[in-house]
């Protein structure tokens, strides 16, 4: 850990920083089919097959798009992203955020671990805020350009990972070795407890959890009265539950920015303790 301040705050994408589940906007009704049809679909299948559900429905976009004679090229995703519905507020967000915590003398950097579609993402208005975008993803064959096979699926357990490869500074996915390799405490990039991990649910359990045991802070948001949003309240796996208002002075960003201070105030203090460390070992020396 260098002697610089930095938070991550990691975000779930689909009802955490938009309405619905992505593909719902542009790409489910491209192949004539609504919601809740193409997701059974996907659902059914991937339990017929014992397969993980993210694949699942990787595999049934595919699948159904090839009944339908609906080629699936990576720039048609990208620009199904300009569709996507965002919450209130996040058009300003980032900055206000950063703005914020420079500051309180603190880097913030954005991240999105995602089982939602990164080409999706990438074609939103603010992909651009994102430091790395840890979705899932096609292959595209390179004389058809459609998509042929996953490149990456990230489940609701291994979700967890990405989360290690920003506190390592690791954030190539390609790239194991260095992940694995053993690192002490104080010169990983980002500390887990310098993260905040927002998500709506269920699904976010893994990520919130583990922050939630290394010291960092977990927000669940929801975009109605939501009894499983409290239930994540009431059991621990989430430290506060907002509404999905990412407006200026919601109660989200009031938090938000009390956790960056208490970031900036700890590391303070850990910066002194480690230079008196120093200090004395050089006068003991």
């Amino acid at each position: 850990m260098s002697e610089k301040s930095i938070a991550a705050i990691m975000y779930d994408f689909d009802k955490t920083l938009c309405t619905r589940d992505m593909q719902d906007y542009q790409f489910i009704p491209s192949l004539g089919m609504t919601s809740s049809q193409f997701w059974q679909e996907a659902n059914i299948f991937g339990r017929e097959k014992e397969m993980d559900s993210v694949l699942a429905y990787m595999y049934t976009m595919i699948r159904e798009a090839k009944r339908k004679n609906v080629p699936i090229f990576r720039e048609t995703l990208v620009n199904q992203g300009k569709s996507v519905e965002l919450f209130k507020g996040l058009d300003t967000w980032f900055d206000r955020i950063d703005e914020f915590g420079k500051s309180q003398g603190v880097q913030v950097e954005h991240y999105v671990i995602s089982s939602g579609l990164k080409e999706i993402i990438e074609g939103t208005s603010i992909s651009h805020k994102f430091k790395k975008i840890f979705a899932c993803e096609f292959y595209y064959d390179d004389e058809t350009k459609q998509a042929v096979w996953p490149i990456t699926a990230v489940n609701y357990t291994n979700k967890t990972q990405f989360v290690y490869r920003i506190n390592k500074g690791v954030l190539d996915v390609s790239n194991d070795e260095d992940l694995n390799r053993s690192m002490p405490d104080s010169v990983k990039r980002v500390p887990f407890t310098n993260m905040v991990y927002i998500g709506d649910g269920l699904s976010d359990v893994p990520c919130m959890k583990m922050m939630k045991s290394y010291g960092g802070q977990a927000i669940a948001v929801y975009q109605n009265d939501n009894p499983k949003v409290r239930e994540l309240l009431k059991r621990g796996r989430v430290d506060y539950i907002f509404p999905a208002d990412y407006s200026e002075n919601s109660s989200l960003e009031i938090t938000i920015k009390n956790i960056i201070r208490k970031i900036a105030v700890c590391d303070k203090l850990y910066f002194e303790n480690a230079r008196q460390k120093i200090f004395i070992s050089g006068v003991q020396g």
